[in-house]
Order: C-alpha cells, then structure tokens, then sequence
C-alpha cells in the first residue's frame, strides 16, 4: 500500500518537472526566435544605412567630377573607408559595384569638364553611375529579408543563421 503512495507522489513530481521544463524551452524558444529576428532586422537596417551613405557620398563626389579636373585623394578616402565597410558586411557583388562607381568617379575627374547641356546627354544615354549599385543594394537586402525567416525555420534555434551575403 505504501508503493502505491510513492508511486503516485512520483507520477505527480514527475509532470510537474515535464510541464516545467515544457513551459522553460517554450519560453526560451520564443526569446531566441525574437532575438534572432531583432539581430537580422539590425543587420538589414545597418547595410541601408551604409548604401545610403556610400550613394550620399559618391553622389556628391561625382557632381564635383563633373565640374572639376583637379581632385585630392583625400576627397575619396571616405569612399573607400564605405568600400572597406562592404567588405565586411556586403556581398563581393555589392563591393565590386561599389569599387566600379569609384573608378568612374575617377575616371570622370580625369577628363574634360561638363558643362550642364553635357549633363543633360548623360542622362538621356543612361549613364548614371550608381545605378547598377543600387539595383544590386536592393535585389541584395529584399532577397536577405526574406530568406530570414525561412532560414530561422529551417535550422531551428541549435544552429544560428549564416549570413547569405558573407563569403567562406
């Protein structure tokens, strides 16, 4: 008769402890999957952020390139410092657009300057220097917010997400 008490008084320990231990993992799957979340949205809104700049600074960098042949290289430096940023936390295709947008900058220093009726031919041949850049910003972050939840979904708390944009 006394087995029957112990064993009763296990079976109630034990569902408590079962219940327990359902509702700790419960709870810390759900702060993972919100700190995960918390963490990608940063890095998205961190990369925005670094395009922004980049195109704010070689924007105005190609508009003195127009009017000037005479740069300092230390105009450019803040450019290469972005450049060296992407490195970091961009894909080499963004980096590569990045370095290409510069190199016309440069390019554009070295010859002749335009006058405003020049610019209005650029623009009717399409020659913006930042758009590829851009274009490849924007494929790069809309395919990396939405493969964020999915790899969440995927690997499962264990296992942290890589980032896509990063190479081996």
């Amino acid at each position: 008769m006394m087995d029957t008490a112990y064993i009763s008084a296990f079976a109630a320990l034990a569902g408590s402890l079962v219940g327990g231990l359902t509702s700790v993992t419960g709870s810390w799957l759900s702060q993972y999957a919100q700190l995960r979340a918390r963490q990608q949205t940063d890095e998205l809104n961190r990369r925005e952020d670094l395009y922004k700049r980049f195109i704010d600074e070689a924007s105005r960098w190609y508009a003195d390139s127009l009017e000037h042949n005479e740069a300092r290289v230390s105009n450019l430096i803040e450019l290469y410092s972005l450049i060296s940023m992407m490195r970091v936390l961009s894909s080499p295709r963004i980096v590569a657009q990045a370095e290409r947008v510069v190199r016309v900058i440069v390019e554009t220093y070295l010859a002749p300057n335009r006058t405003f009726r020049d610019v209005t031919e650029i623009l009717d041949n399409d020659m913006d220097p930042l758009r590829d850049f851009s274009h490849t910003c924007r494929e790069e972050l809309r395919t990396n917010a939405a493969a964020a939840p999915l790899q969440q979904l995927a690997l499962g708390p264990e296992q942290p997400a890589r980032r896509a944009s990063r190479s081996p």
